[in-house]
């Protein structure tokens, strides 16, 4: 079984190793350039950023390492929705999701010395109406403030979710059942028998 080196600091990507199997992976953060050009499609600007990150990351893993980097982004009506920066951006992202569709895309590279795997995922995700008050509330947990669009799927933002098409792991931050079949190319084993 080769090393397993996440290049994230986030926790959700960390759990999600663990939910796939994988116990034993070591993490380093890399220091990469996530500016990308304008006029790019949502699943372009996440694939380039993972793969910028996979390159800064390569220099911290060794070269037999199975490095993954990814990089998670909610889009509303082709407009990125980063982490908001106080309370009131963040009121102002989740007025404008309630009732509505968005886009979550995730661009992934897993990188073994010279050779890459990039894919993306995209998952449609639902909000259903939510009264001012209800979104003030959700804000007061702090839950928003260190995510994207403002909300965590995984936590009390599952509220709000009508529902979704896609992979619910992707909005979390880490689409595991693709990553699963790129991971088995490089050799790493999740059943018996694999």
């Amino acid at each position: 079984m080769p090393n397993i080196v996440l290049a994230s600091q986030s926790p959700r990507r960390q759990e999600l190793l663990r939910r796939m199997g994988i116990k034993r992976f070591s993490v380093v953060v890399p220091h990469a350039d996530e500016s990308y050009p304008a006029g790019l499609s949502a699943r372009e600007t996440v694939a380039l950023i993972a793969r910028k990150k996979a390159d800064a990351a390569a220099r911290l893993a060794a070269p037999d390492d199975v490095v993954i980097t990814a990089d998670t982004m909610v889009f509303l009506d082709d407009k990125r929705l980063g982490k908001p920066r106080d309370e009131a951006d963040a009121l102002r992202m989740l007025t404008a999701l309630s009732g509505r569709a968005h886009t979550v895309c995730t661009g992934v590279t897993v990188r073994r010395g010279e050779r890459l795997v990039c894919f993306t995922v995209s998952t449609e995700v639902y909000f259903r109406d939510a009264t001012q008050r209800e979104l003030l509330g959700y804000i007061a947990t702090g839950e928003p403030m260190d995510k994207a669009g403002a909300y965590g799927i995984q936590g009390l933002g599952a509220l709000f979710i009508e529902r979704i098409n896609g992979d619910y792991y992707n909005v979390m931050g880490l689409p595991i059942e693709a990553l699963c079949r790129a991971l088995k190319t490089f050799g790493v084993q999740f059943f018996d028998g694999d």
